[in-house]
């Protein structure tokens, strides 16, 4: 196994650090054969052969198993859909994009139920989200959101919309003004989470095929440098990585999120910070950034901003972006000053997959066998769940609410090609990044952002 690549892989217990698969050195047959073993690969054999005793089910990964996002995330397990249902309604329906958020919602409680009867120690804790207001600005657009919310049908048991002091009685950074709070949310462990997952998978009887990268992915057979899996079904489960594989480089865009954890902190530090059931919070801004409480009691925190590299390329030296760790450091003690002298122990990141729509997607074609999930743009481990149970309906057949949810068979453009996509990505970091300093200085919304999010789809 590679070195740690984060946090979550420098403590995870050494039983979850064994290896679980072999490398594919022959030519084998499966009913279904997945590439890549994370989150969303790893779903779909679950709910594969759980549901369908007997099924021979392959996955062939390209490092070791949770080596990219699952491995990597920042342990929401959220029911963030990353295209707005506005943009959802526009492909289907108003019902139907309610119909997907309450769908997400139940994913939450889907994963911590299948931890509890699979007996994982995730560090499951579902204490919710908040997202703090930390400017006027901000704080509009939090009354808009739950404004919004309100609008589609969701109560205050979905989004509830904070006053400061009952906002800070979560959270208490600096300069806030209120917050928005969904239950909708869990802190876990990713690691724990996808090596968990990857060990009950292989006892069940997947066959994983380990340091197998796949050269070509096409109906009815994957094959990689030292043998090939023949299967009916092929399913591409490769998120950030997708523009790897051959034909595929303009289907997501690989962006890099980096993180950074802190030592454990004290009690003290906890009770002037709060997140006393873990939540899991962000600020109003429109660079991303999000955090956690470690059940060992250190901040995990991360955010966008790392450059976007010519021609979709992958690299793990493209987690190291000392800039940026400084920004996210910078950016975690103003809202927790008396951080500052505390150590940073860990620094990491990873690419996650961004579809040209912002709108994730699964399904299947019959005609080829082909089926995919992916295009989370960072909110994959519970969009990865409803991803495998969805896409195990479909390829068994079953006539399940899951199959005809509105993000089922659709279609994301294609990015642009280069070097218009890479002059885009990296303008719209810069756009959203100076968006936030403009509107502190000025205290008036940044157009430029509104302008870019259009770009993107949202």
């Amino acid at each position: 196994m590679s070195p740690p690549t984060s946090l979550w892989w420098d403590t995870l217990p050494a039983g979850l650090a064994l290896p679980l698969g072999t490398r594919l050195d022959a030519d084998e047959s499966a009913d279904v054969v997945i590439v890549g073993a994370g989150y969303t690969g790893l779903w779909t054999a679950y709910y594969l052969l759980t549901g369908s005793p007997g099924i021979r089910v392959a996955i062939v990964e390209a490092e070791h198993t949770g080596f990219g996002a699952s491995g990597r995330n920042g342990g929401w397990c959220s029911a963030l859909f990353p295209a707005s249902l506005s943009a959802i309604a526009r492909t289907s329906s108003r019902d139907d994009a309610v119909r997907m958020q309450r769908a997400m919602n139940d994913t939450v409680d889907e994963v911590g139920r299948v931890a509890s009867r699979e007996g994982w120690d995730i560090d499951w804790a579902k204490g919710g989200t908040i997202i703090a207001a930390r400017t006027p600005l901000q704080w509009e657009r939090a009354q808009e959101s739950v404004r919004d919310a309100r609008s589609w049908g969701f109560g205050e048991d979905d989004l509830a919309l904070l006053g400061a002091s009952e906002a800070r009685g979560i959270l208490d950074a600096t300069d806030v003004l209120g917050a928005t709070y969904t239950p909708h949310c869990a802190a876990i462990h990713p690691a724990r989470l996808v090596r968990s997952l990857a060990r009950t998978v292989v006892q069940l009887g997947a066959r994983l095929y380990e340091d197998s990268p796949v050269s070509s992915l096409q109906p009815g057979i994957v094959r990689t440098p030292h043998g090939s899996v023949r299967a009916p079904y092929v399913v591409r489960a490769t998120e950030g990585y997708t523009a790897t594989l051959p034909g595929h480089r303009r289907d997501l865009a690989p962006v890099y999120s980096l993180m950074l954890a802190t030592e454990p902190l004290d009690a003290d530090e906890w009770e002037r910070i709060g997140l006393a059931r873990r939540t899991t919070f962000s600020d109003g801004r429109h660079l991303i950034v999000y955090g956690q409480r470690t059940a060992d009691g250190r901040l995990a925190f991360g955010g966008r901003g790392a450059p976007y590299h010519f021609g979709s390329r992958v690299r793990e030296e493209y987690n190291r972006e000392p800039k940026v760790f400084r920004e996210l450091w910078r950016t975690l003690t103003d809202m927790f000053p008396h951080l500052a002298g505390r150590a940073v122990t860990h620094t990491w990141g990873g690419p996650l997959g961004v579809p040209r729509d912002w709108f994730a997607s699964c399904g299947l074609d019959r005609a080829s066998g082909l089926a995919w999930s992916g295009g989370y743009v960072g909110d994959g481990v519970g969009t990865s769940n409803l991803g495998g149970r969805t896409l195990a309906d479909l390829i068994a057949g079953r006539d399940s609410d899951l199959v005809t949810l509105p993000w089922v068979g659709h279609r994301s453009p294609p990015w642009e090609p280069e070097p218009v996509r890479w002059l885009g990505a990296n303008v719209g970091l810069r756009v959203m990044g100076s968006a936030d300093d403009v509107e502190q200085r000025t205290g008036k919304p940044a157009r430029r952002a509104r302008v870019f999010s259009r770009f993107l789809g949202e």
